[in-house]
């Protein structure tokens, strides 16, 4: 007779079991060290080497298991493709993982929506790929990040990891803040960037599987139940896409510094985050006549041209808005950066069309919905100059609860409504809260997250060289990240 507890043990293991018993750490390394031996190869220019070392990582069980994380824990794991299926069970994640083989694979068309973009009346067209190619894009898209982060220009901060728009602000400062530096800047922004790229250009220069990719390339898309062609361009809501706009653009700066010669006579530097970037320069007449024209040239056989509406020269004592802050040089010489009035304004509208539309919701819910909103804004805002208008954000958030708070109890007055909703400690009054049970039982005050009280800090920008498949970086990064924590 075969003893129950030894049934259990011998009994085969399910897709559930598997998916949960994943030795992540484990898995993350592995995958690492693949990547660091490809940049390795690529930068020895052994490029066969390079190829089948992508072809093993990309027949990697651990890089499968990776590759269906990402799609299935990001923003848009529940946003579902043509085939309207998405993953949500361990085991239609195993299933997942065992599904992601070359052969035989098929693409599906992309899903078409619209959203809204910042400027008023005009949408963004998103494609949306289906699970199964979102993973498939994953899973390449471990193989190629190496050689983009290898050949990436130094002053290229947006979608590249353990980079990011602080790093572009504070290169900004960094090559506008003295007085011996440039006073004249180009403000360049690519005409529908993602929608126009070449296919042929990508197909030629992007080390990868070039099969796959021209599939994802031609995929097309359906909207509104009919189905279109894709000739041109990268679905934004592709995994790969970013990654592949981050190659595009790599060599931009080393083109136009070759091209110009003496780069630091002309005070010539760049900051480039994604589609968005600035360029320094001695004069007017070098950005517009020399700067200008060589950007286009580079970007020409790319598919690529810049925005004519949005592409400018300004001068460093007017100011410029780069990714949400406002960088300005005033007439004691002294370079600030702070808060764009249209960030702020954005940000009040949002919080005050989130208070405005939840009349009903309970105080709890309501911190909870707003401390999401304002520690996101506020920690993104905090390595600027940035007190002054934390205190102004603060002072606007009050006036909407308490407005709220008026609302729900019009025939109380102003006295009963304060004791209801705001408390007060040693050294704050008017705080928006309520009590709530922790763990033990015991009660506890649940506060609303203030914005003026966010401390200021300086962000150490990274180095420009600094590539995190380079072995020669690991410590770098190491002491990157315990400063990093600190500073949290």
């Amino acid at each position: 007779m075969i003893d129950v507890a030894q049934a259990r043990t011998s009994a085969p293991i399910t897709e559930t079991q598997k998916w949960n018993n994943i030795d992540w750490h484990k898995a993350k390394v592995s995958v690492r060290q693949l990547q660091m031996r490809i940049a390795k190869a690529y930068r020895v220019k052994q490029y066969g080497k390079v190829k089948s070392l992508q072809w093993l990582l990309a027949h990697s069980y651990y890089a499968k298991c990776l590759a269906v994380k990402r799609v299935t824990q990001n923003r848009g794991a529940r946003t579902p493709g043509v085939d309207r299926i998405i993953w949500k069970t361990p085991k239609q994640k195993m299933d997942a993982v065992n599904s992601l083989n070359r052969h035989g694979y098929k693409t599906l068309p992309l899903r078409r929506i619209y959203i809204p973009k910042k400027a008023k009346g005009k949408l963004r067209p998103l494609s949306i790929p289906a699970m199964q190619c979102r993973a498939m894009q994953a899973l390449y898209l471990l193989t190629l990040e190496p050689i983009a982060e290898t050949i990436a220009d130094g002053s290229s901060y947006g979608f590249r990891p353990r980079r990011s728009a602080h790093d572009a602000i504070s290169k900004c400062h960094a090559m506008l803040a003295r007085h011996c530096h440039a006073k004249y800047i180009l403000e360049a922004d690519i005409e529908s960037c993602f929608n126009n790229i070449s296919h042929s250009w990508l197909l030629k220069n992007v080390y990868m599987d070039t099969k796959l990719l021209g599939k994802w390339l031609k995929a097309g898309y359906i909207e509104q139940g009919k189905q279109y062609a894709t000739e041109m361009g990268t679905p934004q809501g592709g995994t790969i896409s970013a990654t592949l706009l981050v190659i595009v653009l790599s060599g931009l700066e080393k083109f136009v510094k070759q091209t110009i010669r003496n780069p630091d006579k002309h005070k010539v530097n760049f900051s480039i985050y994604a589609d968005d970037f600035v360029v320094t320069g001695a004069t007017p007449e070098l950005l517009e006549k020399r700067i200008k024209p060589l950007i286009s040239e580079f970007l020409k056989p790319r598919g690529l041209s810049l925005s004519h509406d949005k592409t400018k020269i300004t001068h460093i004592n007017d100011g410029f808005d780069f990714l949400g802050t406002t960088v300005r040089k005033f007439s004691n010489g002294k370079l600030i950066n702070k808060p764009s009035k249209a960030s702020v304004k954005n940000f009040l509208a949002n919080l005050r069309q989130t208070i405005k539309s939840k009349p009903s919701i309970t105080t709890e819910q309501l911190i909870r919905i707003l401390n999401a909103k304002i520690r996101g804004w506020t920690n993104y805002h905090r390595y600027t100059c940035a007190k002054r208008t934390l205190q102004y954000v603060s002072h606007h958030i009050f006036l909407a609860i308490w407005q709220w708070a008026r609302r729900r109890h019009p025939n109380k007055n102003c006295g009963w409504v304060k004791e209801k909703y705001f408390f007060s400690t040693d050294t704050r009054q008017w705080i928006f809260a309520t009590k709530i049970k922790d763990k033990d039982g015991e009660q506890k005050l649940f506060k609303l997250y203030d914005a003026s009280g966010v401390k200021i800090r300086r962000h150490i920008r990274i180095k420009a060289d600094a590539n995190p498949f380079n072995p020669a970086f690991k410590q770098y990064f190491a002491k990157r990240a315990v400063l990093t924590s600190i500073a949290a």
